[in-house]
């Protein structure tokens, strides 16, 4: 999760501080590595978790990237449109065209329709980008009207796309538990928990700024399963 290519050098630092013994993978298959049974460790997005993962793997903790207005080990996500849109509330684009990235994604489906729904509105025109990235590509080109992206994602997406740094944000979704790492291991986990602490710990400054990574959270199982499952889009 967030392996954008200018976080590649200090994730790389941060791997092998972990010092697992085993090869960092990008895999293209998400659900059928989640679902390995010798999966040492991984990450994932809280959604997939309530959905079954929790079934099949072992929460080792969350990340805690000190995003304003949420607790340790929390996430939300950011409503986004263009600069020179003046709507200034969900309800005003029920029927114009917005982006989520996919059905699976809390950041970028659970949390809007919670969102709207909480608010009466129903999104008629939605349309799946892939990815976040996607997400804001969509907006800049004038394909969708508003976004929901990840509060974390966005942040390092304006960092290195001069272009996002034009479009506005509307509002924030609630904190909900955010990305958490995971094992199918078990006997594991409490080795993997030190790993984890240790290697956060050791972050230099620069690399704790790049990654925003300042801690490991305790968020609770019952947490991540009390999050609401929305319909397919």
């Amino acid at each position: 999760m967030y392996d954008r290519l200018a976080l590649r050098a200090a994730h790389d630092r941060f791997w092998a501080a972990l010092d697992l013994g085993v090869t960092r993978t990008d895999p293209d298959d998400l659900w059928a590595h989640w679902h390995d049974p010798e999966l040492l460790f991984s990450q994932t997005c809280g959604l997939p978790y309530t959905l079954g993962l929790h079934k099949h793997l072992t929460l080792l903790g969350t990340p805690d990237f000190h995003l304003p207005g949420c607790p340790p080990g929390y996430y939300n996500s950011v409503l986004v449109t263009r600069a020179d849109d003046t709507r200034a509330d969900v309800a005003a684009f029920a029927n114009a065209p917005v982006a989520f990235n996919q059905s699976h994604s809390q950041s970028g489906w659970g949390s809007l329709y919670t969102y709207a729904s909480a608010r009466g509105v129903t999104l008629a025109r939605l349309i799946g980008t892939g990815g976040h990235t996607g997400s804001i590509d969509a907006l800049l080109n004038g394909r969708v009207d508003l976004a929901n992206v990840d509060a974390h994602t966005f942040r390092l997406i304006c960092r290195d796309t001069p272009a996002a740094n034009g479009l506005r944000i509307i509002d924030h979704t609630p904190p909900t538990p955010g990305t958490p790492y995971v094992t199918a291991l078990p006997e594991r986990a409490e080795d993997l928990r030190s790993k984890l602490r240790a290697a956060i710990a050791g972050l230099s400054d620069e690399d704790r700024a790049t990654l925003c990574l300042h801690g490991l959270a305790d968020v609770s199982h019952e947490a991540y399963l009390a999050l609401p499952i929305p319909p397919d889009p």
